[in-house]
């Protein structure tokens, strides 16, 4: 299993006006395509098991952060979005991509685990 230190960032929904705009969900999405590309991550036509691990909130308690640590993550951002990020990012043209699982738990800290199913 292979993991990177990048906090996972889901696709924005994105319109023309984005190629000029500055507007923040994109530039931290694109920072995030840089990122994979910088790090060289690569994933297989099919078996793989990607695990996003979102950062706990600040705001959490110790406790809490610890009761939660590694439990699945169930409110936004949605998988597919982070999925569809990391794809973009990796692939210029995705659709060869037939097989492949996708998680995504709490965490102390952002990262991208990616792993084989066997």
């Amino acid at each position: 299993m292979k993991t990177y230190a990048i906090t996972p960032i889901p696709k924005p929904r994105m319109t023309q006006r984005d190629r000029w705009k500055q507007r923040p969900p994109v530039l931290r999405y694109r920072a995030f395509c840089d990122e994979v590309r910088l790090n060289r991550i690569s994933l297989p036509d099919c078996g793989w098991h990607v695990t996003f691990v979102l950062p706990m909130p600040a705001s959490w308690s110790k406790k809490k952060k610890a009761e939660m640590s590694g439990k699945p993550h169930q409110q936004k951002p949605d998988k597919d979005n982070l999925e569809k990020a990391l794809l973009d990012a990796i692939f210029e043209d995705d659709c060869r991509i037939w097989d492949g699982r996708v998680s995504k738990v709490w965490g102390e800290k952002g990262q991208i685990l990616i792993g084989e199913i066997s």
